[in-house]
């Protein structure tokens, strides 16, 4: 009679040591309990909980699902503004590349903000850039970026664009002191995970009206609010890592889905 192999049930490597709280979380959500210092766990389930992971061209490896984020600016700002700067950082760190893009405009020279039909298209373009040069397809690719950079990247989503998700920074819901011309009519055509992250002191969008208008949207959405107004100024540390954190717990959902 052949013999079965008899599974090791000893915690794998990278599972929930200081440092690494990504094990600890997905173990949480699972229902395992694992024990502090201890060489075993309580549920035979957490040998499968190792999250899928790809290889990159550089041979990095990424959580399965999401390769890459496009980050872009809001009005007035570049691609070397310090919140997308601080992203950039934490989300490298995870392993992802990310791209800063400027747009048109603000290469050109001009103060003003490019028309939403020219930043668009320039979102589609970096886009589709990026997941060619990964070897991956957008939808693989994360895209987003601060108040209007966000904004225009939503709109390039709802306007068919093929991603993993979006990441919507102080997004604008409305222009200060207008709050009902509001800038939610595509809301209802985002089917990717969305992550909004704003100041509780937003003059563009508070958290009330946040939550109220982003429950038209039909793909599921995490809202994170931080203390602050539309700038976050000197929240771009907590933003930064809020927006890695999400992005790893999401690759990993999308993965698992593939």
């Amino acid at each position: 009679m052949a013999s079965t192999a008899q599974p090791d049930w000893r915690r794998p490597s990278g599972s929930p040591e200081r440092g690494d709280r990504r094990w600890a979380t997905v173990a949480r959500r699972c229902g395992v309990s694992v024990v502090a210092g201890a060489s075993v766990v309580d549920l035979p389930l957490f040998l499968n909980l190792a999250p899928s992971r790809t290889r990159r061209q550089d041979g990095r490896m990424t959580p399965a699902g999401i390769t890459g984020l496009l980050m872009t600016p809001g009005a007035g700002a570049g691609r070397d503004h310090p919140a997308l700067l601080a992203v950039d950082e934490a989300v490298t760190a995870r392993g992802l590349a990310v791209e800063r893009i400027e747009f048109p405009g603000r290469t050109a020279g001009r103060r003003l903000p490019d028309p939403p039909e020219v930043c668009i298209d320039s979102v589609r373009t970096a886009t589709s850039g990026l997941a060619k040069r990964l070897g991956v397809p957008t939808s693989s690719i994360a895209v987003g970026g601060r108040s209007m950079g966000g904004r225009m990247c939503s709109m390039a989503a709802a306007e068919g664009l093929e991603v993993a998700a979006l990441v919507l920074i102080s997004y604008p819901l409305h222009p200060a002191r207008a709050p009902d011309r509001l800038r939610t009519g595509h809301f209802p055509a985002l089917h990717v995970p969305c992550l909004f992250v704003s100041g509780r002191r937003d003059a563009l969008g508070t958290p009330v009206e946040i939550r109220r208008e982003t429950a038209a949207i039909p793909g599921p959405v995490t809202l994170v609010f931080v203390d602050g107004d539309h700038s976050l100024r000197r929240r771009d540390a907590e933003v930064a890592d809020r927006v890695a954190d999400w992005l790893t717990d999401t690759g990993m959902r999308n993965g698992e889905r593939q």
